[in-house]
This record gives structure tokens, C-alpha cells and sequence, in this order.
């Protein structure tokens, strides 16, 4: 990241001064902490753009490759280190360090193609398809991924909300970033060729009037889509749905040592919500929701922790779909959400399929207990299989359990088998007072928008809410306080483009990104030595030296 020296061909940057690389530095790290701070439980969505704005200014150039990746890199620490310091609350600094720097490195990667793609027409465009696919590949790799922190997942309260139901959340990131790197092209064009102020020429005004375009073309497009989501109420059917939010003994990760007392506590909230059907203070549900987790005593071989959970299920007139930790015969486990009724225990079950590493599994346990005590507290689980969807009280549900619902493939598979109805089970007590909860609750917005389904998110210590197909929240619960929500939802046989179209949007962008960059390679073996870049000699840029 090293300036380089002025002169005749020289690299151009749009940062003046005499500092150009501590300059792009600090501008990098400011936009990480943008990136973040547009994340729940903040309601500030409009700082992504602007974040996207001041990442893309400060990696592009023509400078090293390595350049734009170590500033991508430093914007990257500046959003993670403050969005997932929950990952180390009761395990201590290393997985939340190693983890940040792990998904920093994607937007290392992102700075890289920044810089390769800022040297062709149309440059705002190709770089907001770039930060597509790094979100993707983050997502993917390794290990399975790790989306937590998609830009789409901080836009729940933005205009940009109405986009997932046409692409899903990749549609809603590509709008973010395409506004962002649009804002980034207003100031280029606005600047004068020494960077001193603002630049009056024609050429300069045509590449104003098209950055405002690309600026405006996407928040705008979603605040006209916004009345073409569906209505709370509008649907074929309805159905009277109870989320128990039971709580837990104590936070962290010892909560698991009194699993008695957690099932006792959704058992009890269910029969006082029984009670208060029968006093006519609440409706009769015709499903109820425990939590994942709910009863970490398998009921399958515990005759206990089965009887608890009939005699709430009599009490409540209702099936129950509850959350079990299921010992396997080769003593794996398994995290199922299990279809319970009164009549005949368990039915059908959804086992979750996309399993938390360093949590729930942990690969390559040998190597990681060299760093960590805590290697062997991970568990042993193990993934199911299956569609993603339950038969329950006569409708198709799909689910996603907890960690499940950061994942597009989740529940597109749901609504391929059906699903009129979503819920997303989750067990947060072991990320304490953090602000997890509220990033997982933007997660299951954006997800019922995406698909047109109004959603119950059903948790053991909070938040617990009812999400409406338009993603607005109709009822939450507060943190850590046993609690009942109980409201009557549509079911809907409808589906959205985003679910048609599933993963297409974003693997489009991943095939322009992918010829975009062909296109630069080609470009940078044709051009005659000395020959200036499409860059160098761009409208708005400074010909200072570039880092």
C-alpha cells in the first residue's frame, strides 16, 4: 500500500493530500464502522450506501492489487470487531477475533476486484456485483459459510426492504451496494481533475446527472414496490398460532446443566396460556411453538420430559412443535423440531440441516484444542435431512432453526414443498443480553418478505415475535421474561419472484462478475506499455499518487 511517485502516467487516487494511504486507511475503517452501525438493533439502514461509498472510494485506484485488498481488509475489521463480539461472550476473545478476521478477509478480497473492476465503463455497476459474489462467497466458504452480516440483513427498517420479494436478499445487498458505489461515483464526478473542489465542465455534469440515476434508482424502486407487498391480513386461510417464550435459569453456556428447568418453564407459560383461553383473555391456538431447545431431555428415551410435554399439549388443546436434542444410537446428536400432540407424541420433525461449526459441531477438533479449552464443549451433532417443512394442525410449515434462517437454501426448500406458514425456532441464551437476537430477528423480516409469508419466531430467553408477509413486526416479546404470543395469520398458497426465481439473481451476478474481471485481464494484457487507464483519465480524478 505504498504511495507511488507523481508523474507522467502516474497512478491517480480521488483522496488529496500528503498522505494518500493513511488517508484511504482511516476512510476504510470509518466505512466498516458505517457497515455496522446500520445493523440492528440500530434502525440506521441508510448508513450502508454511504458505507459502500467511502469503501469504494478509498479502494479504488490503479495502484497494487494488494493495495485495494489491505484496505478492504481494514473496512472489514471495522465492521465485524463491533457486529459479532457476541460470538465471544462465555468463550473468550479468540473464536470472535478469529471469525472476524476470517469474514474481513471477504471484503479484502472485495477491495481487490474493486480495484480491477474501477478501471472499466460502467464501473459503479460492476462493483456492486463484485460485493454480491464476496457475499456469496463468504456465505459458502468455508465450512459451509458464514452470511451473518449480508448487507440485505441490515436493511429490515430501509426502503430497500421491498426488493427481497423480486431476489431475495442478494437483490437487497446488490441495491445497497449499487447505491453506495453510485455515491461514490457523484463524488468523482463533482471533483475537479486536482481534487481542490468542484468541476463545472460539461463532461463532468453528464457524470453527475448519471451518477444521481444510480443513486436514486434503487431506494426509489423499493419505496415503489412497497405497496405491492402483501397486507398483514391477506391470505387464503388462517390459522391461530401461540409462540411460547419460556426463558431460561440463567444465561450462557451452563444453561444447558438445568434442561429440567428450561422445559418446565415453556411447559408451565403453555398451561397459564391454557388457563387464559379458558378464562376468554386469549384466543384458542390451533398450533403452539416452543423454542429450539425447549427440551434438551430427549423425549424420545426420557419418559419424564415426554409426559411434561403431552400433559401441556392436553392442557393447550394444541399440537406442539417443540425443540429436542435427540441422542443418537452412535451417540451424535440431533437438533429437531418435533411435531407433539396430546393423541399420539411425536409426529413429523424437521432436523436442522445446517449445523453452527464451532458450536453445534466443531471440524478439525484436534487442531482447534491447541487454541481453545473450549474445543471440547463443542458439540457433536450431526445434520438432518429432509424438505424443511413439518405437517402440522392441517398446513404446511416451514422451518429454520435459528442459525438455519442466515441461509437463502434454507427455506427455498420449505416453500418448494409447500409451506404456507414460516417459524424460525431459535435458542439465544447462550449469546446473553447481546445484539445478536435483534440481528437474527432482522434475518426472519427480510426472510417474510423474500417468500410472502408472515412468520413466528418463537425464542427461549427473546426476542420472540409475529412477522407479517410484509416484514413488519405485529407483536415481540420483551428479553428474558417468560411470555405468550398468540395472533391469527394468513396462509398463503401464493408465491413471490424471489422464490421462483431462487438462487439465479445472485448466480448472474456472480457470471458478470466472473466476465467483468475476464474483460479487465484481457484489457491490461492488450494495452501498449504507458498507455493511461480509463481510470487515469476519468473526469473528477485527482492525478495525485495512488496507495
Amino acid at each position: 500500500m505504498a504511495a507511488e511517485p507523481a508523474g507522467r502516467g502516474s497512478r491517480v487516487t480521488g483522496f488529496p493530500g500528503r498522505h494518500p494511504v493513511l488517508i484511504r486507511a482511516v476512510t476504510a475503517v470509518v466505512a466498516g464502522v458505517l457497515l455496522f452501525g446500520s445493523f440492528p438493533p440500530r434502525p440506521w439502514w441508510f448508513l450502508a450506501p454511504i458505507g459502500i461509498a467511502l469503501l469504494t472510494l478509498s479502494v479504488r485506484g490503479t495502484g497494487k492489487l494488494r493495495g485495494g485488498f489491505g484496505y478492504g481488509l481494514l473496512a472489514g475489521l471495522g465492521f465485524f470487531l463491533p457486529l459479532l463480539p457476541w460470538t465471544g461472550i462465555y468463550v473468550g476473545p479468540v473464536p470472535w477475533l478469529a471469525l472476524s478476521t476470517a469474514c474481513a478477509i471477504y471484503i479484502g478480497l472485495f477491495g481487490l476486484l474493486a480495484r480491477m473492476l474501477s478501471t472499466l465503463p460502467g464501473w459503479p455497476l460492476w462493483i456492486a456485483l463484485a460485493w454480491t459474489t464476496t457475499e456469496w462467497g463468504r456465505s459458502s466458504f468455508p465450512f459451509g459459510g458464514f452470511p451473518w452480516g449480508r448487507l440485505a440483513f441490515g436493511q429490515a427498517d430501509g426502503w430497500f426492504l421491498p426488493l427481497a420479494a423480486y431476489g431475495g436478499a442478494p437483490l437487497v445487498g446488490f441495491a445497497v451496494a449499487l447505491t453506495g458505489t453510485g455515491i461514490a461515483a457523484l463524488v468523482v464526478a463533482i471533483r475537479r481533475p486536482d481534487g481542490t473542489g468542484v468541476a463545472p465542465s460539461g463532461s463532468r455534469r453528464r457524470s453527475a446527472l448519471a451518477a444521481v440515476l444510480i443513486v436514486a434508482v434503487m431506494p426509489v424502486a423499493g419505496l415503489a414496490l412497497r405497496p405491492a407487498l402483501p397486507g398483514p391480513d391477506e391470505g387464503e386461510g388462517t390459522i391461530t398460532v401461540a409462540a411460547i417464550q419460556g426463558s431460561v435459569p440463567r444465561l450462557g453456556l451452563e444453561f444447558n446443566a438445568q434442561r429440567r428447568a428450561v422445559l418446565d418453564n415453556h411447559a408451565r407459560r403453555t398451561e397459564q396460556l391454557a388457563d387464559e383461553v379458558a378464562a376468554g383473555r386469549a384466543p384458542q391456538p390451533d398450533l403452539v411453538i416452543w423454542p429450539e431447545n425447549s427440551s434438551d431431555i430427549d423425549p424420545l428415551r426420557n419418559a419424564d420430559a415426554a409426559a411434561i410435554i403431552t400433559r401441556a399439549a392436553r392442557r393447550v388443546d394444541a399440537p406442539i412443535l417443540i425443540g429436542a436434542v435427540l441422542v443418537n444410537d452412535d451417540r451424535t446428536t440431533t437438533n429437531s423440531m418435533m411435531v407433539w400432540t396430546e393423541e399420539s407424541g411425536p409426529g413429523q420433525r424437521h432436523d436442522k440441516r445446517i449445523i453452527q461449526p464451532f458450536g453445534e459441531y466443531l471440524p478439525m477438533r484436534g487442531f482447534f484444542r491447541l487454541f481453545s479449552d473450549y474445543a471440547d464443549r463443542a458439540g457433536y451433532f450431526v445434520p438432518g435431512n429432509g424438505d424443511g417443512t413439518v405437517r402440522v394442525a392441517g398446513i404446511d410449515l416451514g422451518v429454520a432453526t435459528c442459525y438455519e434462517v442466515a441461509f437463502d437454501r434454507a427455506f427455498r426448500d420449505s416453500m418448494s414443498a409447500g409451506a404456507q406458514l414460516l417459524t424460525v425456532p431459535t435458542n439465544n441464551a447462550t449469546f446473553g443480553d447481546s445484539e445478536m437476537t435483534y440481528q437474527q430477528l432482522a434475518m426472519s423480516r427480510v426472510r417474510a418478505v423474500e417468500h410472502g409469508r408472515a412468520l413466528v419466531v418463537a425464542a427461549t430467553s427473546g426476542v420472540s415475535a409475529i412477522i407479517a408477509a410484509d416484514g413488519s413486526v405485529q407483536q415481540q416479546t420483551e428479553l428474558f421474561v417468560p411470555a405468550a404470543l398468540v395472533a391469527d395469520l394468513p396462509l398463503r398458497e401464493s408465491t413471490t419472484l424471489a422464490t421462483r426465481l431462487g438462487a439465479a439473481p445472485e448466480w448472474l451476478a456472480i457470471i458478470l462478475t466472473a466476465g467483468a474481471l475476464i474483460v479487465v485481464a484481457i484489457r491490461r494484457r492488450t494495452r501498449p506499455r504507458g498507455e493511461p487507464t480509463e481510470q487515469s483519465s476519468s473526469p473528477g480524478l485527482s492525478t495525485r499518487p495512488s496507495a
